[in-house]
């Protein structure tokens, strides 16, 4: 299983704001879609949620814009987990465009994990041991993103 999860985006008109690039809101929706993506791979849909009565919810989100992102681009967004607590985790992202290869943004969220009361619980062995941490990685647009 590897660490890092990989999530195609085409940019649509519906992304692209008066300056005719990606407007930066857009970013913050694709983290949280990659971030669900990454989790439905593993099993871990909203139904899974749902049966354990759990969620997780974002605490803070940080976002450096690199360079734009156009109408019609491929992009390529990386997500994994650089640490995991016992009630939250930091999962991080990266945005390239296919194309050349360029990271566009790098990003970061707080993710606390809410257990069936609303209130922070301790992440489940059975998440624990299907996310791999990886505090190390670097982004690069690996050769399989083609």
């Amino acid at each position: 299983m590897e660490a890092i999860y990989e999530h195609k985006i085409v940019v649509l008109q519906s992304a692209i704001d008066t300056n005719m690039h990606v407007n930066n809101v857009v970013y913050v929706q694709w983290m949280q879609d990659a971030a669900t993506a990454h989790s439905d791979s593993l099993g871990f849909t909203s139904e899974f949620y749902d049966k354990i009565g759990s969620t997780w919810v974002a605490r803070s989100h940080f976002i450096e814009y690199l360079s734009p992102a156009f109408l019609g681009e491929e992009l390529v967004v990386q997500t994994w987990i650089s640490s995991i607590k016992r009630f939250s985790s930091n999962r991080e992202y990266a945005f390239f465009r296919k194309s050349d290869k360029m990271l566009l943004a790098r990003a970061k969220t707080v993710w606390i994990y809410l257990n069936a009361n609303g209130k922070p619980g301790r992440i489940p062995d059975e998440l624990l041991a299907k996310y791999i941490a990886d505090e190390s990685y670097e982004p690069k647009l690996r050769d399989s993103a083609k």
